[in-house]
């Protein structure tokens, strides 16, 4: 699968508001004709303009998903556990070590 592009975050915005316009504009057309006919003006794939949208309307409440905000939320939450788990081990290994050293009845 080739590396994705980034798209400037004006170009997204864009994007889904000429979708969302269009879906107004012409309801009886479907969702896949305008993500095919506006992906194809702007240069970039359907399914990734479908993403935004979507992403969109989680953001806007009108369907169910993870928001952007409590995604950024979760990841830096992930992140902190993975570094005070790293943290623990080593404390856990510290302590082992001293323990050994100080009661010379443990084996080595």
């Amino acid at each position: 699968m080739a590396a994705g592009v980034k798209f400037p975050a004006e170009l997204r915005q864009r994007a889904v508001r000429l979708v969302l316009e269009a879906r107004e504009a012409e309801p009886d057309q479907s969702w896949n004709a305008l993500y095919g006919r506006i992906g194809r003006q702007l240069g970039m794939h359907p399914t990734t303009l479908r993403d935004w949208v979507r992403q969109r309307q989680v953001d806007d409440g009108k369907i169910a998903g993870t928001t952007t905000s409590d995604a950024a939320k979760i990841k830096d939450l992930e992140r902190e556990v993975r570094e005070l788990r790293r943290a623990n081990e080593i404390l856990l290994a510290a302590s082992s070590f001293f323990a050994r050293e100080l009661d010379p009845r443990l084996p080595w």
